[in-house]
């Protein structure tokens, strides 16, 4: 019996050991910029080990939508100036024409409702209003199972609203974008 509970208390200390390296997998990071610098927008899947001594200044952002019509966040914070390479990941399944999803960093002052019910006739162009000066930066319209990838920099200090523009979503889909100092 005393070899028997030595051996579980081995095991069990040698699985805590096993399992207390993993803390580091689950860090969120969050960060945003402004529509006055160049923005680059890509769908190839990058690397989770981009973050090395030489992009200290870029702040990774993964942010995801699903068939729910719902973002994984409502918050995003980041430091004013900071390069932000931000990922929309659509985790649902229904086609873009369907239930598309797109990023959109709206400038302070926007009033939510107006701008989407214009983005409603903008179909054409990822439901986008043409001509807009609303718009800081936003991504592309996906589907299920894509994801795009945008790069530019924070505006300044401050709270913005981020939407999806596809029709009907900004109402469920939306949150805040602050900018600290």
């Amino acid at each position: 019996m005393k070899f028997l509970s030595k051996s579980v208390l081995i095991l069990g200390a040698v699985a805590m050991i096993a399992c207390g390296d993993k803390k580091e997998e689950k860090e969120d990071k969050i960060t945003i910029g402004d529509g006055n610098s160049p923005q680059t927008e890509s769908t190839t899947e990058k690397s989770s080990a981009s973050s090395d001594s030489a992009d200290e200044n870029v702040v990774e952002v993964s942010i995801e939508g699903n068939d729910q019509m719902r973002y994984n966040k409502d918050e995003i914070k980041v430091k004013a100036g900071q390069t932000v390479r931000l990922t929309l990941k659509h985790v649902g399944e229904m086609e873009k024409s369907v239930m598309g999803h797109n990023w959109v960093l709206l400038k302070q002052g926007t009033v939510i409702n107006e701008f989407g019910q214009k983005a409603v006739q903008a179909k054409d162009n990822d439901y986008i209003p043409e001509g807009t000066d609303a718009v800081i930066t936003h991504t592309k319209m996906i589907g299920g199972g894509e994801e795009v990838t945008i790069e530019f920099e924070a505006p300044a200090a401050g709270e913005y609203d981020f939407i999806c523009s596809f029709p009907g979503h900004y109402s469920v889909m939306n949150g805040k974008f602050i900018v600290e100092e």
